[in-house]
């Protein structure tokens, strides 16, 4: 019986609780958008420490996770022309918006935000037409 679910279930309250966690500690609602663009941009210059530990546990955190339970089973493509384009595409996406899926999806959702709802709604759809397009009509991913 295939159980991914659960590991999605384990993932999504892990950052409902870190979501929860960084507004309740820093007071302010989180976006790796806005948190990874304010370092790049230079706005985030007031909170580069809090912005930088943050980044960190993006990356540190599944790194430990694949080392004590090992390597984990993905669908993503390993294009990696396919990535870089589908990367840049996010990031455009969120400045755009003015927010991610953490931002929008997870806080948003949350604190029953029309703008975060609108936005979300429209990430899943812009989902679901990508990979009817690029998985099923094109066979790029």
């Amino acid at each position: 019986m295939q159980m991914d679910w659960i590991m999605g279930l384990v993932g999504g309250a892990i950052i409902g609780l870190g979501a929860a966690a960084y507004l309740l500690i820093n007071g302010k609602i989180m976006g790796a958008s806005g948190i990874l663009g304010g370092l790049v941009d230079g706005s985030g210059r007031d909170s580069f420490r809090e912005r930088l530990f943050f980044l960190a546990g993006v990356f540190i955190a599944p790194a430990l996770i694949v080392m004590f339970r090992g390597g984990i089973e993905t669908q993503a493509t390993t294009n990696v022309l396919v990535l870089v384009v589908a990367g840049l595409l996010v990031g455009v996406g969120t400045r755009i918006a003015n927010g991610c899926t953490s931002g929008h999806g997870v806080c948003g959702i949350s604190r029953l935000n029309l703008r975060g709802i609108v936005a979300t709604v429209f990430y899943i759809l812009a989902g679901g037409i990508t990979v009817v397009l690029f998985r099923h009509i094109l066979g790029v991913i």
